[in-house]
């Protein structure tokens, strides 16, 4: 295996000057986060100090630590080689996840290869926001992404590790895996893909046959045989939704192997890739000849890499919460004007469904991460000079990796795009800008992601028709009664309230009613699929409108039906014409109860808002 980097004649020749807005908003998250990233890397020096190695456990624990370990028990308890962890999201009911099964084996052999060894240090759960969209386990998915995280804590608790491995894809479990990850950031990590399903159906097919059913012109039989042409084997689903934008942004950070991301599980390039991982998560181990601890690998700049990769990439607003919740756990602070500045200088480079017509097979296959990588960093939108996992700079995850006989090496990304329907360069890109907007006003604050709507609709000014269920929306619109201009807005949907579910049931009725000729805009403090697209949505409304411990409910608690709300992504607005200071607030529905939801009730009461990612466990910890 050729270590990570392309040809030496091909090495970029100098770095691009740094686009002024990036060095703005990045020395403005410096200067803002320097009391807390000064914290963080203290804490980091401070625990590794404290535990330089596991020799330090007492004989007691550390035999219990290895005692399962068979042929590996002297390596380990000799103290001297790298002991890597892993920590697992696998499940086989999750189509991404479901390749991890066989990883642990693979692995352990891999590690031994380079004198190292390794464990399973614990396994985290992993739910598919797929199977639970528009169910009641949804209100789980958002603080799954906080017990993710603390699962991943408790497995490197036990402190026998020199480096850790993190086995996650889909939307919640990244965030996850990392925020744990980050606060035992005195050691390396590598998180590890397995890659997207083989694409099914044409995208552009199944939307119909989603629309046509919430119309009532096609039945179940065959929305379901719809559905199973495209969600049909091991792999991510292949639509550019958050667990496609997580990959897209470890890539960004430099947190995988060098073009990692994309390549389908069950093929010997995945299995090459996974290997040379952890080799070189053995070299950068706190034993390894080239240490790399994650805190010096996720600072301010990479955290800007990974916004500006979203933004150019049209990916998932989710982010829009996940991102500050990663950034903290570092000790970054990071809003939603961040975002909002970076997108007016960001330009869209790629077209991936729902963005688009293809799928990210058809991304990668274009040029893919390698390609928009170089672009980012030729035109100054990127930082280069980031500490990555696999190679010297970012510039090394600009490259794709290629099987040689039966070596793993790496070459250049194309240098123009291989389909201009998917990728375009920055000097002549899809839109101007990156489509993820801040909208404040009397509202509140909110992002909307522009990136898949028509200009035509980015101001949307009608009368609010107010609900506090996405089905109610669902029964609404069966009987006739949003056939008009409307304004949607759907209300204790926030963290606090119910966990913020994403309201993927809203996007099919929407979508008809905008079709039909009426101007739509959807209002909310809950989320909406990464999958999300046409239909202009305002959405993470912040303050939300359950009212928080103070008793202060936030705006959208006030609004009434009938009265008049704009939604202006031009301007960045979000406001209403109503008079909202004479009024009391509305009732809030009840808990709901049933599928475990009770048990995240001090999730709910301790969650912090959206532009803060919405989690108690931060908040509560002082990050």
């Amino acid at each position: 295996m050729r270590e990570p980097g392309p040809p030496e004649q091909d090495r970029r020749k100098t770095v691009a000057e740094l686009h002024p807005t990036l060095a703005r908003v990045t020395e403005r998250i410096v200067l803002r986060s320097r009391d807390s990233r000064g914290r963080y890397l203290d804490l980091m020096a401070r625990e590794a100090d404290r535990h330089p190695d596991r020799t330090a456990l007492a004989c007691s624990n550390l035999a219990h630590g290895f005692a399962a370990m068979g042929d590996d028990k002297a390596t380990i308890s000799g103290g001297k080689a790298p002991n890597l962890a892993i920590v697992t999201a696998y499940n086989d009911m999750l189509s991404a996840h479901q390749p991890y099964g066989r990883y642990p084996e693979a692995m352990k052999i891999y590690a031994r290869e380079v004198g190292a060894t390794m464990q399973v240090a614990g396994g985290v759960p992993a739910m598919c926001d797929g199977v639970t969209q528009g169910q009641d386990g949804m209100d789980l998915s958002l603080f799954s992404r906080d017990t993710i995280a603390m699962g991943t804590a408790i497995a490197l608790s036990h402190e026998m590790y020199d480096g850790m491995a993190l086995l996650g894809i889909c939307d919640k479990i990244v965030p996850g895996l990392l925020i744990g990850a980050l606060r035992f950031g005195h050691l390396a990590c590598i998180l590890v893909p397995s890659g997207p399903m083989p694409s099914g159906i044409g995208n552009k097919e199944k939307q119909k046959t989603r629309q046509l059913y919430a119309e009532g012109k096609v039945g179940r039989d065959e929305l379901l045989a719809s559905e199973s042409a495209s969600y049909h084997a091991p792999g991510t689903c292949t639509f550019y939704g958050t667990a496609n934008s997580n990959q897209m942004m470890m890539e960004m950070m430099g947190l995988h192997m060098p073009g990692a991301a994309f390549i389908p599980p069950n093929t010997p390039l995945r299995s090459a890739l996974t290997r040379a991982a952890v080799h070189q998560l053995a070299k950068i181990s706190t034993r390894g000849s080239d240490p790399r601890p994650l805190s010096a690998c996720v600072d301010e700049k990479a955290i800007v890499n990974a916004i500006v990769g979203l933004l150019a990439t049209g990916g998932s607003t989710n982010h829009a919460l996940h991102l500050p919740a990663i950034a903290r756990a570092a000790g970054v602070q990071i809003d939603w004007e961040d975002f909002d500045e970076l997108s007016k200088a960001v330009p869209l480079i790629t077209r991936v469904y729902p963005n688009g017509t293809g799928d990210v097979n058809a991304f990668h296959a274009a040029g893919g991460m390698g390609y928009v990588i170089r672009e980012l960093l030729d035109s100054g939108l990127a930082h280069d000079d980031i500490v990555t996992v696999g190679g010297g700079s970012l510039s090394d995850q600009a490259q794709e990796p290629v099987m040689n006989d039966k070596d793993l090496s790496w070459q250049a990304a194309p240098a123009t795009p291989l389909d201009p329907t998917m990728l375009a360069p920055v000097s002549d890109p899809f839109n101007p800008d990156g489509g993820m907007r801040l909208l404040t006003g009397n509202l509140g604050r909110a992002t909307i992601k522009t990136s898949a709507v028509d200009e035509e609709r980015w101001v949307i000014e009608a009368p609010a028709r107010v609900f506090e269920t996405q089905e109610v929306v669902a029964k609404a619109f069966k009987a006739g009664e949003l056939d008009r201009d409307v304004v949607v807005v759907v209300r204790f949907q926030g963290p606090r309230a119910n966990g913020m579910p994403e309201l993927h049931k809203l996007t099919p009725p929407l979508g008809v009613l905008q079709d039909r000729g009426f101007k739509v805009a959807l209002v909310t403090d809950g989320r909406m699929s990464g999958a999300s697209g046409k239909v202009p949505a305002a959405i993470h409304c912040t303050p939300e409108a359950l009212a928080d411990a103070g008793g202060n409910s936030g705006p959208l608690a006030y609004v009434q039906d009938g009265d008049v709300i704009r939604v202006d992504a031009h301007n960045g607005t979000l406001s209403t014409t109503a008079d909202l200071s004479a009024r009391q607030p509305a009732a809030a529905p009840p808990a709901a109860w049933g599928v475990g939801r009770e048990l995240f009730a001090m999730m709910r009461a301790g969650a912090d808002g959206a532009e803060k990612g919405g989690s108690a466990m931060l908040a509560l910890a002082g990050l």
